[in-house]
């Protein structure tokens, strides 16, 4: 065909087909040149797409890289104890605060907090009598619950609160719990401990979650129907608040064909030991003969009897409880557990043998719970306490003519009071609703733990103030002086708050509750992860400027938003902001790597943001569900307006104290560019908040609901309840009858009588013929010495 077109050639086509023919062939030709330049194409991709694949395969290595090598050097191993307390519980709404953007709506929307039917019957009925059998000063003064005392708490299933039915126990919520304590401790801090213990601490938990059949069919319904006392050991005396690195050590061997450990212990501070009849006992386990066919080295948990059975049959020789612990002069039982080379047979361990080394971890997953309940309790239930009692108090006591609760001083205390009582109710309820969903955060409990025993610890501080004589005059009419001596104990066991809050709440808190700081580590952690740390990272980058962008624009928000008739629209507002600025300063914390862990200073600060925030959020919680309450708007101002002082003070010192330079100055300028705005609680503000809880509102009734009231009216709180409105309506009487200047009608002097008679009664304090049964006016106290008359005083008059 080319040759034709071309006119070469043997033959010659006619001259009528060459313009087809050329045609033809310019079409093959550009059709091959097509197919060629798609084929050359192809194979470009192919090689493309081959280094890309090659690439890939290879770690990668990108710009983030220096920042990878840098976050290895920082960035500190997490121990294995840390890394159990790391994977323990839930992460609920602490999650929420360091996303920087948490709001009420959602609290609401998914948290509720009910008393079922069974569990308020309990507190009407048993609880109820329980209360009334106690009688706080003879116990102090006994140092032991009555024999009637210990017998109904046993028998009434006080110690199977949270036992599930099927094994004997009550079945009752973490919700149910608290409210239950609460109730007791407002009567009679030993027999709330008592109780709180073998539902919080005591092996019941573990049992339940990890024991083996043979165990949960065996124990718990003893320990549900009080046949069993529980305690718990894990305190020595090398290993307080850092319970990981106890001492206490057990070594694998056998003994008669029987695989057990020799265990060598010493433990302290373990309330109810000196009663238990079985001990849970934490030690660390070695078995350098490899005899272990399952589990690990490591911390163990057993549970040992004090009397030989099924899992013990020959008993446990060398095995002791007690001597007591005397804790300030509180009643209640604590004591130590000791241990001399001591055969425990494996059927001891928790769970058997396969359970050996994982304690730590069992420990994390079942008694962080605890601590947002029993401690957390017993503050709340001091500071109701403190209100209703000296609350009333102030009604009826008076000086220069007048209540105490009208001077301006005392109103003081009394608005605090009143104050810390609302923010702790709000917070005990919210921590119960969030158990109710199932939720068990360790993060969450250790706030609750911090924030409701300090709290509880200053109302009881300042109701003594507001008492004054009749609060340090000890004796059954003293309402006051048994809370305010056991007050450091809640302070100082399961964590101590000044740990709790400078390495836990945050420590904790930030690598578990950060939305992407837990992989970045793990990332580091499980070697040459390139590809997760460097989309964590972008993360971290990304949240730390959309907190940023959050800080700025709701800063300018705030400064627009009038508080008017709407307090929680007004607080949600600066809440909102207050979380951005933390999320904002958290993620600039990272750059101190794993030097935040001991910087403690700043750690504790950190922690003082977040408590703040959480107990803030519960507050507005509360209101919305009980914002029907008259008043009770004014509460909740004098609450978040401390929530956010004090939030805004930790702020600023994180600010005047972070150790990498300039960092602390830029942190300010992007949350707090015009300075403090924060300030406290007007004085009009806390005369309101005084008269709200010294007098018959619905805001007093709310925030001492559940208070036991003894119905002896010889009992100084059954006399102040009932002294109190008849106070209020004496003064108004005499105050109509001074305006108008009459005498008071038949029925008004009836009621001014009855007030006096009632103030008389109240303002009496104990008195006693002997203390400790000694005679202080014996023959010891007469002089056996004389002196001569001082004669200088005539001579003087002379002069």
């Amino acid at each position: 065909g080319r040759d034709a077109i071309r006119g070469e050639g043997n033959e010659k086509l006619p001259a009528h087909h060459l313009p087809h023919l050329k045609n033809l062939w310019q079409g093959g030709r550009d059709a091959i040149r097509g197919m060629m330049r798609n084929q050359a194409m192809a194979a470009v991709r192919s090689r493309m797409l081959a280094k890309l694949a090659s690439r890939s395969a290879a770690p990668k290595r990108t710009y983030i890289r220096p920042a990878y090598e840098l976050a290895k050097r920082i960035m500190p191993k997490i121990s294995p104890t840390e890394e159990a307390a790391l994977n323990s519980g839930t992460i609920c709404f602490d999650r929420d605060l360091f996303s920087g953007d948490p709001t009420t709506k959602s609290l609401l929307s998914r948290y509720t907090a009910e008393l079922s039917g069974e569990e308020q019957s309990f507190i009407d009925n048993e609880v109820e009598v329980l209360c009334e059998m106690l009688d706080s000063h003879q116990i102090d003064e006994d140092q032991n619950l009555p024999p009637a005392v210990w017998k109904f708490i046993r028998e009434k299933k006080f110690m199977g609160l949270v036992i599930p039915k099927a094994y004997g126990g009550l079945g009752f919520s973490g919700h149910g719990h608290a409210k239950i304590v609460q109730k007791i401790a407002g009567r009679n801090g030993a027999a709330a401990v008592s109780v709180m213990v073998p539902n919080s601490l005591g092996p019941g938990e573990l049992l339940y979650h990890h024991g083996t059949p043979e165990q949960k069919d065996h124990y718990l319904p003893r320990l549900a129907h009080g046949i069993d006392i529980p305690c718990f050991g894990l305190t020595g005396a090398a290993s307080g608040s850092d319970a990981a690195s106890m001492r206490d050590e057990g070594v694998v061997c056998m003994q008669d064909g029987v695989l057990g450990m020799r265990v060598n212990f010493s433990k302290r501070y373990i309330t109810l030991a000196p009663v238990a009849t079985c001990v849970g006992l934490a030690f660390r386990l070695r078995d350098p003969e490899k005899l272990l066919t399952a589990g690990k080295e490591g911390i163990t948990v057993a549970l040992l009897p004090t009397e030989a059975n099924q899992f013990a049959p020959n008993g446990l020789p060398g095995f002791k409880t007690g001597p007591r612990h005397n804790p300030l002069g509180a009643a209640f039982m604590n004591g130590t557990v000791v241990g001399n080379d001591v055969f425990i047979p494996m059927a001891c361990v928790i769970g058997g043998e396969k359970q050996t080394g994982f304690g730590w971890k069992m420990l994390m997953e079942c008694l962080g719970e605890g601590r947002g309940i029993s401690l957390p309790a017993g503050g709340v239930a001091q500071a109701k306490m403190a209100l209703l009692g000296v609350g009333g108090y102030a009604r009826v006591r008076k000086q220069f003519k007048v209540p105490i609760a009208s001077m301006e001083g005392v109103q003081e205390k009394l608005a605090n009071i009143g104050t810390l009582t609302y923010q702790v109710v709000a917070m005990t309820d919210l921590f119960g609703a969030i158990l109710a969903d199932k939720e068990k955060p360790p993060v969450v409990s250790a706030i609750m733990k911090l924030l409701c025993t300090e709290k509880g610890r200053t109302c009881v501080n300042e109701a003594m103030d507001v008492a004054g004589g009749a609060g340090i005059s000890k004796g059954p009419a003293n309402f006051l002086a048994s809370a305010y001596t056991a007050v450091p104990i809640a302070i100082t066991v399961e964590g101590a708050n000044a740990l709790t809050r400078s390495m836990m709440i945050y420590g904790q808190g930030l690598t578990r509750s950060h939305p992407h700081l837990l992989k970045l580590v793990q990332a580091i952690q499980h070697g040459d992860d390139m590809p997760t740390f460097n989309h964590e990272l972008t993360n971290i980058i990304k949240h730390a400027f959309t907190n940023l962008g959050r800080s700025v624009t709701r800063g300018i928000s705030v400064q627009i938003q009038p508080k008017g008739n709407d307090v929680a629209a007004y607080y949600e507002a600066n809440l909102s902001r207050l979380s951005a600025n933390f999320a904002f300063c958290a993620d600039v914390g990272l750059t101190m790597g794993g030097g935040i862990k001991t910087a403690e200073f700043i750690s504790g600060r950190y922690a003082d943001i977040l408590s703040n925030l959480y107990m803030g959020y519960a507050c507005l919680w509360f209101y919305e569900r009980n914002k029907h309450v008259k008043g009770l708007d004014k509460v909740l101002d004098a609450a978040m307006a401390d929530v956010c002082k004090n939030t805004q003070e930790a702020f600023f010192g994180l600010f005047a104290n972070f150790p990498i330079p300039l960092m602390g100055p830029v942190m300010r300028v992007c949350t707090f560019p015009r300075g403090r705005e924060y300030h406290n609680t007007t004085d009009k503000l806390r005369r309101q908040v005084s008269n709200l809880v010294t007098t018959p509102t619905e805001v007093r009734a709310l925030l001492t609901e559940g208070c036991f009231v003894s119905k002896d009216p010889q009992d100084r709180i059954n006399q102040i309840v009932r002294a109190m409105p008849l106070a209020c309506q004496a003064d108004e009487y005499l105050a109509a009858c001074r305006k108008e200047k009459r005498q008071p009608t038949d029925a008004e002097q009836a009621v001014i009588n009855q007030a006096e008679e009632l103030r008389e009664l109240i303002i009496q304090v104990d008195v006693f013929d002997t203390l400790a049964g000694k005679n202080h006016r014996g023959e010891d106290m007469k002089a056996t010495w004389s002196v001569e008359p001082f004669q200088g005083s005539k001579e003087q008059a002379a002069h």
